[in-house]
């Protein structure tokens, strides 16, 4: 896009002021072509832009058409990359921001923050925002490329009815999944009709639900000096082995994740596993028929265990100073705490600066929604949602959800479903 100068000569200037007839030299006006991905996700990024541009009259957001999915638009912007036509600033997906990263530095197209960062007080600004997972999101190979908007990290849904009845607290649940599947099976042993839990990782749409039962126990997706799976060990098995305990003690049904919420809402399960985005949803689903509860994301290894984070990040693609200097100030906004109270109320999501949770912002709304609540409480535990090197990471999470689904299933044994992931998980990152 040009930038548009409406500028007078001086001495004009000076002398229509000295006769009282001047009119107000107008500032330089930016325009941002900005891209953010999911459609759905336009109900807050548009009041944001607007409350935006009426604070920063000199700048204008214009919004491309959303793409349908963080895969799609990293496709997109790839594209655009080849043809020199990238928007000024873009929405990233965690678990594609390094890929994009590798794809664009290399070519001078994607903006290192650390300069805006540091104009700004350096690690003082970050301290004061973002908790370091948090920051450590947008982080990739040591430097800071993005600055964390969106943030998604799994929690339990809660029949609380149901665990009552099989002996257990509903506010006070297991934080293991050993003990959570033993609550599960007495659950189930309630009714043969009632599946004491859902962890729908057999048809969930990516690797989020894998990474989450990887990382809660310290383990990490890839071997970055060998760019082999990480989880090739007795992680990668216990994992394996968890997601068929889920259905012979827990009683899962194998459902896809849409029919478990549903059947979840029909007071049909004990507790599922699923983004805080569906507050609001499974809310509406259940009613009056139960009390619905939440809770934090299980860890086995409480000292080095968390939770993947999904969601997006805000980078900057322009190599206009203008135009960075623009973005700088609007990426600052969109993760501010007043922007993200604005986010988490509309999404339901965790927010990602620590100043948005406070007396003036959320605080109160937590009072009143504690559902909501429990994903803030795992900020400290939010790890980087991973993605794979090569750029396949769909296909590379189509297969292993085929080969969990046949370990779930009980086709396949857990230590053959471990060497069928490694060997095709290995040749696809080739």
């Amino acid at each position: 896009m040009k930038l548009y100068r409406r500028t007078l000569m001086s001495g004009l200037v000076a002398t229509l002021a000295f006769s009282g007839l001047a009119k107000p030299v107008f500032a330089e006006e930016i325009t941002l072509e900005v891209l953010y991905n999911l459609p759905g996700f336009t109900k807050f990024h548009q009041p944001l832009a607007d409350e935006f541009m009426k604070n920063n009259p000199d700048i204008k957001i214009n919004f491309l058409a959303p793409a349908a999915g963080y895969n799609e638009g990293q496709q997109q912007v790839l594209r655009a990359a080849v043809t020199g036509n990238l928007p000024d600033v873009y929405f990233s997906g965690y678990n594609l921001t390094a890929e994009l990263v590798h794809a664009l530095a290399p070519r001078d197209q994607i903006t290192d923050l650390t300069p805006f960062i540091e104009a700004e007080g350096g690690q003082s600004f970050l301290d004061k925002n973002y908790s370091p997972k948090m920051v450590a999101l947008g982080q990739i190979d040591g430097k800071q490329y993005g600055l964390p908007v969106n943030a998604s990290s799994p929690i339990m849904y809660i029949n609380a009815d149901l665990v009552k009845k099989a002996g257990g607290d509903p506010d006070n649940m297991p934080t293991t999944f050993p003990e959570l599947i033993e609550l599960a099976k007495k659950i189930h042993a309630l009714d043969p009709k009632i599946a004491g839990m859902g962890y729908d990782i057999n048809g969930w749409p990516d690797d989020w639900l894998w990474q989450a039962l990887i990382f809660q126990q310290g383990g990490k997706l890839v071997d970055e000096s060998t760019k082999t799976v990480a989880f090739d060990n007795e992680i990668g098995l216990n994992a394996l082995k968890l997601t068929r305990q889920f259905v012979t003690e827990g009683g899962q049904s194998l459902l896809d994740w849409d029919q478990s919420r549903q059947q979840f809402g029909a007071g049909l399960t004990g507790f599922i596993f699923s983004t805080p985005a569906h507050v609001q949803t499974i809310e509406g689903l259940v009613g009056d028929r139960f009390p619905l509860k939440t809770a934090t994301f299980p860890l086995d290894n409480q000292e080095y265990g968390g939770v993947p984070t999904g969601g997006n990040s805000a980078v900057i693609l322009t190599q206009d100073k203008a135009k960075q200097d623009a973005a700088w100030k609007y990426l600052k906004w969109v993760t501010g705490p007043e922007a993200q109270n604005t986010i988490v109320r509309i999404t339901g999501y965790l927010p990602t600066n620590k100043l948005a949770t406070g007396s003036n912002y959320l605080e109160p709304y937590y009072a009143e929604h504690p559902n909501v609540k429990t994903a803030s409480l795992q900020a400290d535990r939010s790890l980087p949602w991973a993605g794979y090197p090569g750029g396949d990471s769909v296909r590379i999470w189509r297969t292993q959800r085929d080969i969990i689904g046949t370990v779930m299933r009980g086709e396949v044994s857990p230590e053959d479903g471990l060497k069928q992931l490694v060997e095709q998980t290995n040749a696809l990152m080739k």
